[in-house]
């Protein structure tokens, strides 16, 4: 083991670095901050090549003095602390005195300052963290940091950096954080000198939240305000029917600091248990005010974390907050029952009035002594209502809203001059080999003849009484009337699960995911070739910058599974689509894409491409609440039943199994 010894100061310096600054993000987000510490009503950031070339953060604070320029630049220098007990009460966003000396490093910085007090500003140049002559400058008031190179000398760390679309998409999210943090600074950001921000920095939250998150988004949120005691919650949630398919567009402020809390997103979500679909997740622009000692902001070398005094308070304060915005959202249909004892419920007395909130339901009233008109959501027909008597209610024949039924399987073919081996059905994998591509309809006929129908007319008498192919599956022998398969469907429940009966045993199928998966093993087989359309009108996708980014770095992957996007400012312009994605979904699609997109990497080309195929598979598939023709549920519970299908692509079971005897047991009947 060599000598113990006391380090370099350059390689100390470089050590240490490599804990604040990962990243031209990380760059960005510590310079923001001292300009807003520094009392900056406005903050321009411009980055060019991702920000690890150039990087520029301009602001119009205080300034430094020129006596002190190149004192800012040592380690735990700072004019934020004093002594040991500010230390339990930190109001800046700064406070370790790091951020300038691990900038200056591992990069080169140019400096140009001036105070109200100045005539003259002063500049100031530093290279690897050794600094240059402090001079006269003429500039305005503030100061203006212009960072080159950044990891010029540490090449390790600057071989882990991606490509620059992604370093300046990460840029552009600290940017979005901290426009949102202080809505009274208007925040620009110019990247490769086209501007994608600005923030009008009036004060008001919503402003901030309409120019980076966009009207779209904006439109969704409801606004959270409340108040305690040692605790105010103010911002914006989104409404249960606006949530999204990731936890990209929540954002969590203490104090004016953008952290990093497990405890606020587990109360957020808390508070719209019941109300919002799985799998979907709120968006949210939450700022807590608390006592500066009742939170440790050292607890983490980039200040994205903190501690709570009392985490039960913090939870609570942020649960009813948003819980109290959400209970008067009257977006989505409400229900009131009055005077109705709830059944199977054990209480102590009648209850006098329960509210009842359904997402995307029809409206429910009671109609028993109370005659008022029945309330719906806006663009719910009067059809759709169902006027519940007592315990009990019978809907009328007409009380379903119109169902959107998806065709049975089918592989749509890109040419209707392509040959029969181009034009594979679906179902071929599931048990149904098509003789013939101009093959349109086959039913039996009540003697048990096969009878085909070809282009409208009848089909050939030899072709008509051609045996199927023996390769078939369960469906396929399931036509012939002399081999009935050992199960029968024997309904449908709540549009989404199909009941089959087999023997003593009833099964439970999740027709969304076992199409899902039917879906994936055919796209597998065959390669998906999906007929793409163009769309009459662009759909406009708002996504986070990370998610842009990673759809435009793989574009070609996008179009080989029918999409064509374009760049719209900070948003995507989708243009062409699948056919079987519906314009609505689009949006939701490529959220989910990008997603899988982050988390496979470039590293694996065939696991993104799986994963593209896992989300094809979902959006083509038939959804629950659908309803679908009994043809459809035959086929799918045939490849269910046969042992094809088990999984759906995610893992999730797509049946589950119920014996008689475990049934006679719930009525006490064994």
């Amino acid at each position: 083991m060599s000598n113990i010894q006391v380090l370099d100061p350059h390689v100390a310096d470089l050590i240490a670095a490599g804990e604040v600054v990962e990243r031209p993000a990380s760059v960005a987000k510590e310079l923001m901050e001292n300009a807003i510490d520094a009392g900056a009503s406005t903050v321009a950031v411009e980055i060019s090549h991702g920000g690890l070339t150039f990087l520029r953060v301009t602001d119009d604070g205080k300034g430094i003095p020129p006596s002190e320029l190149k004192t800012a630049f040592l380690r735990h220098a700072t004019s934020k602390l004093r002594t040991e007990y500010d230390l339990e009460a930190i109001g800046t966003l700064g406070f370790r005195g790091e951020a300038l000396a691990a900038i200056a490093a591992v990069s080169r910085i140019e400096v140009l300052t001036r105070t109200a007090d100045g005539e003259l500003g002063a500049s100031l140049s530093l290279e690897g963290g050794a600094p240059g002559v402090v001079e006269e400058a003429g500039c305005p008031l503030g100061t203006t940091m212009v960072v080159r190179d950044l990891f010029f000398n540490t090449p390790a760390r600057l071989k882990f950096m991606k490509k620059d679309a992604a370093e300046g998409a990460a840029v552009f999210a600290v940017v979005q954080r901290v426009a949102l943090s202080h809505p009274e600074v208007s925040v620009k950001f110019i990247r490769d000198g086209k501007q994608e921000l600005l923030t009008p920095g009036d004060g008001q939250l919503k402003s901030a939240v309409y120019a980076v998150l966009g009207r779209e988004l904006a439109l969704g949120f409801r606004e959270v305000k409340a108040s305690g005691e040692d605790m105010t919650v103010t911002g914006f949630v989104s409404m249960p029917a606006c949530c999204r398919a990731s936890r990209s567009w929540q954002f969590f402020f203490v104090n004016g600091r953008q952290v990093k809390s497990p405890l606020m997103m587990a109360a957020l979500e808390e508070a719209y248990k019941n109300q919002k679909m799985v799998g979907k997740f709120p968006g949210c622009v939450l700022h807590l005010r608390t006592k500066l000692n009742a939170v440790d902001v050292n607890v983490h070398p980039a200040k994205t974390e903190v501690k709570f005094g009392g985490e039960r308070a913090v939870f609570s304060a942020v649960y009813h907050a948003v819980l109290s915005a959400l209970e008067g959202d009257t977006s989505y249909p409400q229900a009131v029952l009055k005077n109705t004892q709830l059944p199977g419920v054990r209480s102590q007395g009648t209850v006098t009035e329960y509210q009842l909130r359904i997402e995307g339901a029809p409206s429910v009233t009671a109609v028993g002594g109370d005659s008022s008109p029945v309330r719906r959501a806006p663009g719910v027909p009067a059809s759709a209502v169902v006027r519940v008597h007592d315990s009990t209610y019978t809907p009328p024949a007409s009380s379903s809203p119109p169902q959107r039924t998806k065709p049975p399987f089918e592989r749509r073919c890109p040419s209707a001059h392509a040959g029969a081996e181009d034009c594979t059905s679906q179902s071929e994998i599931y048990g149904v080999t098509p003789v013939s591509k101009d093959l349109s309809v086959t039913h039996i006929s009540p003697d048990g003849e096969i009878q085909s129908s070809v282009g409208g007319h009848a089909a050939d008498s030899s072709f008509q009484k051609e045996p199927l192919s023996p390769a078939g599956g369960a469906e396929e022998q399931s036509l012939l009337p002399h081999e009935e398969p050992d199960w029968r469907v024997a309904g449908e429940v709540l549009n989404t699960y199909i009941i089959v009966e087999r023997g003593e045993t009833v099964y439970f199928i999740d027709k969304h995911a076992a199409h899902e998966r039917m879906n994936f093993d055919r796209m597998k087989a065959e390669g998906y070739d999906p007929m793409a359309q163009t769309l009459l009108a662009p759909v406009i996708c708002r996504l986070a910058p990370q998610q842009r980014e990673v759809l435009l770095a793989h574009r070609e992957l996008l179009e080989e599974f029918g999409f064509e996007a374009d760049e719209l400012g900070t948003d995507l312009a989708v243009r062409q689509a699948p056919f079987d994605v519906d314009a609505g979904d689009i949006p939701a699609a490529l959220e989910e894409l990008s997603q899988k997109l982050l988390a496979a990497g470039s590293a694996d080309p065939a696991a993104a491409r799986d994963h593209l195929l896992h989300t094809m598979a979902c959006k083509a598939a038939i959804k629950g609440g659908w309803h679908s023709a009994p043809q459809e549920l035959e086929r799918v519970a045939g490849a269910v039943m046969s042992g094809q299908v088990k999984y759906c692509p995610h893992g999730r079971p797509v049946a589950i199994e119920l014996t008689k005897k475990e049934l006679e047991k719930q009525f006490k009947r064994a």
